[in-house]
């Protein structure tokens, strides 16, 4: 899908720059095989909001998308245990540092737009769920996926000036849980048929959240 292509290249582009070399080329290897529903959902969900779609939408796809693949490389680190001992263990230095590099790119794309708040929830939510995964705890806390959908939705519809439409919200969070088992599929295995179709359907008028309702302008900062 168009979408998926574009949140793609998007996302490596925003790594092109990237030093040492190493470091890009790992980035870049990642980021060419990762799902890209997250970025692509930042397109749908801006195509779905009634308005003019605001400049540097592709910026805010693939700020989602970083912050995405970060924290999944992340939670694969913490989950594998990488390191075997050897004090030149260099491909597992090399990952713990492309995913502080990708939330760190992706951060910064998204500093500026209205999704801001909403990428550091989602890493704070990130936080809370895996200590409690460590601790052995049945956590409370929405899963990575939930909480990124729900970025990318608040990143695509607010760059159309308008109100962040709840019931797009509640069905990107919806979509996440309903996938289930990791790691995410492709575009065409998580999204439905016709996902643009569906999902200007449900982002139908709605009252906002009285806790962190989204009030976006139409361009960036």
């Amino acid at each position: 899908m168009e979408e998926a292509e574009q949140a793609r290249a998007a996302a490596r582009e925003a790594v092109r720059d990237v030093e040492p070399s190493d470091l890009q080329r790992a980035m870049a290897d990642r980021l060419a095989q990762c799902s890209v529903v997250p970025g692509a959902l930042v397109f749908l969900a801006a195509n779905a909001t009634p308005g003019h779609t605001g400049d540097r939408l592709a910026e805010r796809a693939a700020g989602v998308q970083l912050v995405y693949e970060g924290l999944v490389l992340t939670r694969d680190l913490v989950e594998t245990v990488p390191w075997t001992g050897d004090e030149t263990d260099t491909p597992a230095d090399l990952d713990v540092l492309a995913a502080d590099v990708l939330v760190a790119k992706g951060f910064r794309l998204l500093a500026r737009t209205e999704a801001a708040d909403a990428a550091v929830r989602t890493v704070r939510e990130f936080g809370r769920e895996r200590t409690d995964v460590q601790a052995g705890r049945e956590s409370t806390t929405r899963s990575l996926e939930a909480s990124v959908f729900d970025l990318a939705v608040v990143a695509g519809a607010s760059a159309v000036g308008a109100d962040v439409p709840l019931g797009l919200r509640q069905y990107a969070v919806g979509l996440a849980d309903s996938w289930g088992e990791r790691p995410l599929g492709s575009p065409a295995e998580v999204l439905p048929e016709r996902p643009a179709d569906v999902m200007a359907r449900v982002a139908g008028p709605s009252a906002p959240e009285s806790d962190d309702a989204v009030r976006p302008s139409a361009t960036d900062h």
